[in-house]
């Protein structure tokens, strides 16, 4: 009778944490992959889990099942021999392909119907044609999409007269038929205004914003002025809204836009003066309702705040290695931003938020192309996701991550800083971080080392800003090395992750 009643007393209190302990599936390692294969977690498409790789001019779509077991790899046989660019948009049943490929002269703009066993579903549907007298090594078409992905967007910049940028858009529907096509013009003043991301709200507005500062280093620490550009659908016109920006120097800016509220939310860094130290961070919010800014504040970082997000043993300012990196948006209209520190050296050159055009030197992000421009990109740089550096040794760090947590006001409600320290030569692969959500918390996940082995952590914030340190996760094999930061949620408290296993890719299924 004792016995039976130790058993279930041991029963009762061992079964929450049963309960809680995650598991982990891994796919087969694929022989056929070589070290510079490209891929996109396209994710959980019916009851199958998909993955694009490019192998040089290779496509094909790897199907996995429950259990990450591969079941097909379909080659993708309608591409042409090289596509320029390709994005991925993904619903429950089905997803598109959307890629670009120049023939002759022309380059098109086209997207595929793929089904769940990563197979084409009719024809590809031309989206739009340019005429070109060059050949496009790099994208001539961005594509944005809403939030509810009811709303698809293909857009191109004509930048090659340099006061005067020629946009044209094509909206469509979730079955890609044409809203409408329109274009507008950009006034432009060289070497001083630029523009930055682009979103898409659910109604098809496009947002984005015009910044503007000193000359031949408007990007870079000195932005003066900014206006957000609005571009409704079915009109040429795009509407300008002037924002109030204190006398200060912003950059990295980031948009986001909260369908729930008809708002629209702009951050960035500021410093006090030009290419100084970072003293805190810029929000303002346009509301949709009233056409106007309904806030701006200046926040600025108190020392606290400073010594807490500053890495350890560093010697520069805290915040000037942070890049704005994502915004998570609430209900009641409140936000919480998160950023990062990010840099790189290379031969004992120390390359910081200043040495890059617009973003961190390894994290991507969202970008667009000007076709006719001799500059190219505007964008954060980007690595291949599974490639390693050239014979130069460049050492790439990503140290700790920096929460703030803002109400509807864009008032500071709290600051919280999940501490880590990483480093890797030649490929930025395994350092950095995945977030995904559960019941309102946001969990980091990140490799760290511990006695000389790498592990995965991970760590949660809840509504209240408190962190939480969750044991070192379970069933990691020796062999396998994460990169957590293209991680992938896939259902409410599951998640997709690259891994590498003896030089070969494969992806690791995580339940929590």
């Amino acid at each position: 009778m004792v016995q039976k009643y130790v058993a279930c007393l041991v029963a009762v209190i061992v079964f929450p944490f049963i309960v809680n302990a995650q598991k982990i599936v891994y796919s087969p390692p694929d022989r056929d992959d070589v070290r510079s294969v490209d891929f996109d977690i396209i994710g959980k498409i019916g009851d199958k889990y998909l993955v694009h790789k490019q192998v040089r001019s290779n496509s094909s779509i790897s199907v996995y099942d429950d259990g990450m077991q591969l079941t097909d790899k379909v080659k993708m046989d309608f591409l042409p021999d090289k596509i320029i660019n390709s994005d991925i948009i993904a619903y429950r049943d089905y997803f598109y392909f959307i890629y670009q490929y120049q023939k002759r002269n022309i380059v098109y703009c086209t997207a595929a119907k793929m089904n769940s066993e990563g197979k084409i579903v009719g024809e590809p549907v031309i989206l739009d044609t340019t005429a070109i007298n060059f050949f496009a090594s790099n994208k001539i078409y961005n594509v944005i999409y809403s939030e509810d992905k009811q709303k698809i967007c293909v857009y191109k910049i004509n930048s090659k007269d340099e006061t005067n940028y020629l946009f044209t858009r094509s909206l469509f529907d979730a079955s890609l038929s044409l809203l409408n096509k329109d274009e507008a013009r950009i006034a432009i003043r060289p070497r001083v205004d630029f523009l930055t991301e682009f979103a898409l709200d659910n109604d098809g507005w496009m947002v984005f914003v015009k910044a503007s500062g000193s000359a031949a280093t408007s990007n870079n620490g000195s932005i003066q002025g900014m206006t957000l550009m609005m571009k409704p659908p079915n009109y040429d016109n795009i509407s300008t809204y002037v924002a109030d920006v204190p006398k200060v120097y912003l950059d990295d800016i980031r948009v986001k836009v909260d369908n729930i509220n008809r708002h629209v939310l702009i951050a960035s860094f500021y410093e006090k003066q030009k290419r100084g130290n970072v003293d805190g961070l810029y929000c303002a919010l346009w509301n949709r309702n009233t056409n106007a800014f309904v806030n701006s504040n200046l926040l600025e970082f108190n020392d606290q705040l400073k010594s807490n997000a500053k890495s350890e043993g560093s010697a520069r300012a805290a915040f000037n290695d942070y890049f704005l990196q994502s915004i998570i948006l609430r209900k009641d209209g409140g936000f919480a931003v998160l950023s990062e520190s990010a840099y790189s050296s290379s031969r004992g050159v120390y390359n910081n938020r200043w040495n890059y055009l617009y973003g961190s030197p390894y994290w991507g992000s969202s970008n667009f192309y000007m076709y006719g421009s001799p500059f190219g990109y505007y964008s954060y740089p980007w690595m291949n996701p599974y490639g390693f550096g050239g014979p130069q040794i460049n050492r790439y760090y990503a140290d700790n991550i920096a929460v703030l947590s803002f109400d509807s006001t864009a008032a500071m409600e709290w600051a919280s800083v999940v501490p880590k320290s990483q480093y890797d030569d030649n490929s930025d692969n395994f350092i950095g971080y995945g977030t995904f959500i559960t019941s309102g918390e946001i969990n980091f996940l990140f490799n760290q080392f511990e006695k000389r082995t790498l592990l995965l952590q991970a760590q949660s914030i809840d509504p209240q800003g408190k962190r939480a340190e969750a044991p070192t996760l379970k069933s990691l094999d020796r062999g396998y090395q994460f990169m957590p930061r293209y991680l992938k949620q896939i259902g409410s408290r599951s998640v997709l992750i690259p891994c590498q296993y003896r030089n070969y890719l494969c992806f690791a299924k995580i339940e929590f």
